[in-house]
């Protein structure tokens, strides 16, 4: 059974900055690509940004130049460096494969305002 746990969130204010942080167990994490998703309030859960298992990237269009995904395989964690923060990027965050299992974490919530 795959477990997800992500941790690091909370407020910012706008060209702020915030570091996300993943675990993951129950799966083969150094050989599987794994992603960030955001999901805004009212809004539908959309990909961020992705990682390959040997460390190729994707991002978003939004997000890139700003953001800056990143896996520990030995570790087995994953990480989401935000930068230049923005108010559009408040959302709950969640890691998961790519493309995702069903099963989801808690997600950790990202505010961004003034």
């Amino acid at each position: 059974q795959v477990g997800l746990a992500e941790s690091g969130g909370g407020s910012a204010e706008p060209g702020g900055s915030l570091r996300l942080s993943c675990t993951a167990s129950g799966i083969r994490f150094d050989q599987l690509p794994m992603a960030w998703y955001r999901q805004a309030l009212g809004q539908q859960r959309d990909l961020v940004a992705s990682i390959g298992p040997n460390g190729r990237t994707n991002y978003e269009a939004s997000v890139r130049g700003r953001f800056t995904i990143s896996r520990d395989n030995i570790a087995r964690t994953m990480q989401l460096q935000m930068d230049n923060l923005k108010p559009e990027d408040t959302a709950v965050y969640y890691c998961n494969l790519d493309p995702p299992r069903d099963s989801w974490g808690r997600g950790t919530q990202v505010t961004v305002s003034s």
